[in-house]
């Protein structure tokens, strides 16, 4: 018991002396140091000399030398201490996350080409939302090749540059595309949730988003819209496995048939490719949506459109390896830990 008692200070003084460290760095306010401070003094007098604690420990426990109680209930005490500190960080991180989250995407819609909206043609209005970052090799083939007009709505293509650190904005912007600029890079997820924003208020009746890194092909665009058109869905899902694709590896090829099957039973409806990213909604759709994942958002948007009880429908689509650059997705598996958790947690929304 004496070395508890030890170790107990020493761990006490350590972590004070670590948050006056952190305070001096200007890492943390004056009220978590004094919290740090009432901590360190509670857990020193109790290693130093327990008996100070008796006249309070004894309205609940046995506090006599023979009884081990006394130990019992103070690490009973320090657990529930150190349950309130976490569920506060947790508390105050997700406030912080939230803060920011909404900071980026008020400046992305601020810094978006507003001034060249004026020029736009009337009339029915289809736009293409692509989530870019560090694209300024491939995002200008892609702008070119979208149609000015599929089935008679005009195309407006926007592309979002997530924080890119390379040309990707001003080589969009020189395509034709109008361009919102995200300050900092925050994933697809976020960069999409203000394109559909833009979309939105440009009065969008359909709202397509593909890839900047020319996997998708822009001339299927009319295959894309045609069942929201026809009036037999709210939502399509490209599907390269309705269509053709080039296989960029085994263990990815594998995973497209696991998200697949996982989507489907979790969800009662057939999807044969959740992580697809060419996607096209009604706008009413897209008000409805609620959506927060920064990345891995494929899945967020599909599971999301179902709680909505939209009506889906799935269109082959042809997926083709980029023509420059270097692919921004994860390690296979780490994607598809990440992908899993971000199905997981829309699904149990």
């Amino acid at each position: 018991m004496e070395a508890v008692r030890i170790l107990g200070g020493v761990a006490a003084l350590a972590f004070f002396v670590f948050a006056a460290r952190r305070y001096g760095r200007r890492q943390i306010s004056r009220r978590n140091l004094f919290i740090a401070f009432a901590i360190t003094v509670a857990v020193g007098t109790l290693a130093i000399s327990p008996s100070l604690f008796d006249p309070v420990l004894g309205l609940f426990v046995d506090v006599r030398p023979e009884s081990n109680r006394r130990f019992t209930f103070v690490l009973l005490i320090a657990v529930m201490v150190l349950f309130y500190l976490v569920i506060r960080l947790m508390a105050i991180s997700d406030w912080n996350e939230r803060s920011i989250r909404r900071l980026v995407e008020a400046l992305g819609q601020e810094r978006f080409d507003w001034e060249r909206v004026a020029s736009l043609p009337p009339g029915r209005r289809l736009v293409t939302v692509s989530p870019a970052y560090n694209e300024a090799e491939n995002v200008a083939a892609v702008i070119k090749s979208i149609p000015e007009l599929v089935d008679g709505l005009h195309v407006i293509p926007v592309v979002v540059n997530d924080g890119s650190e390379d040309a990707t904005a001003e080589v969009a912007r020189a395509a034709g595309a109008f361009v919102a600029d995200l300050p900092i890079r925050r994933g697809g997820g976020l960069a999409l949730r203000v394109g559909y924003d833009i979309a939105l208020r440009l009065d969008a009746e359909i709202v397509v988003t593909l890839d900047a890194d020319g996997q998708h092909l822009p001339e299927e665009l009319p295959v894309m819209i045609a069942p929201i058109l026809a009036g037999e869905a709210d939502y399509v899902n490209g599907s390269r496995l309705l269509g053709t694709f080039e296989r960029e590896s085994i263990v990815r090829h594998i995973g497209v048939h696991f998200f697949s099957r996982l989507v489907t039973v979790l969800t009662g409806r057939r999807i044969t490719d959740p992580s697809s990213g060419y996607r096209a909604a009604r706008a009413d759709l897209l008000r409805r949506l609620v959506l927060t994942q920064d990345q891995f958002w494929t899945s967020e948007v599909l599971i999301e459109a179902l709680r909505q009880r939209a009506t889906i429908a799935e269109v082959p689509i042809t997926i083709v390896a980029r023509k420059g650059g270097k692919s921004k997705k994860p390690k296979s598996l780490k994607y598809g830990w990440n992908f899993s958790k971000a199905i997981f947690q829309t699904w149990l929304r």
